[in-house]
């Protein structure tokens, strides 16, 4: 079966993009990434946008053969440009959650966008930077068109998570039928439903 790509390794892609175009006025399309095992996606931008201030970016998540609800959303990510030593600050746009309660890898208020996401930006923000003359200090804001819709459909209410999606993913790769990932999600149930006392 077709693997995918998860929506944390999408919008590391559409990141480096606005964030390559927001530094020389071009975006790569398609633009390559490298996920944590090495493997070097190319992702074809949906949509684009520069204007004064920021750049905007967009990929179409393809989730492979997963029966994955985020199959075929579109994830935007805005990068704007922030004073230097500010460093990489992570915002919840529209369609993207909010953590509401104690028990996730996130502080309570923090957008929900992963670890390993954000990890992945920050390097990716970088490299460009590096490569392009810029400071890396730059504000992420990460939105999905109709996210809160779908994340009725996922553990998020349940979670805690409000607002919207996650932005997720370990390796960057959606597994069709992953027992892992089914697994991983129970996992952070039991960690929500522990922090409330609830265990």
């Amino acid at each position: 079966m077709r693997h995918g790509w998860t929506t944390g390794a999408c919008a590391t892609a559409a990141t480096t993009a606005a964030y390559t175009a927001l530094l020389t006025a071009e975006f790569p399309d398609p633009v390559t990434i490298t996920l944590p095992k090495g493997q070097t996606p190319a992702f074809a931008l949906a949509k684009e946008e520069r204007a004064a201030g920021h750049a905007m970016a967009a990929v179409v998540k393809d989730a492979g053969d997963d029966p994955d609800v985020t199959h075929g959303a579109l994830i935007r990510v805005t990068v704007r440009p922030l004073p230097p030593g500010a460093g990489v600050v992570f915002r919840a746009g529209p369609g993207v959650g909010t953590v509401t309660r104690p028990g996730l890898p996130l502080e309570v208020g923090e957008p929900a966008i992963n670890p390993v996401p954000r990890q992945l930006m920050r390097a990716h923000v970088a490299q460009v930077a590096a490569r392009y003359g810029g400071t890396g200090d730059v504000e992420i804001t990460v939105s999905v068109d109709h996210g809160e819709e779908i994340a009725r459909s996922t553990w998020n209410p349940r979670l805690g998570i409000l607002g919207g999606l996650s932005v997720l993913g370990t390796t960057g790769v959606v597994v069709p039928y992953s027992c892992s990932a089914w697994i991983d999600s129970i996992r952070r149930g039991v960690d929500v439903a522990r922090a409330a006392g609830r265990t």
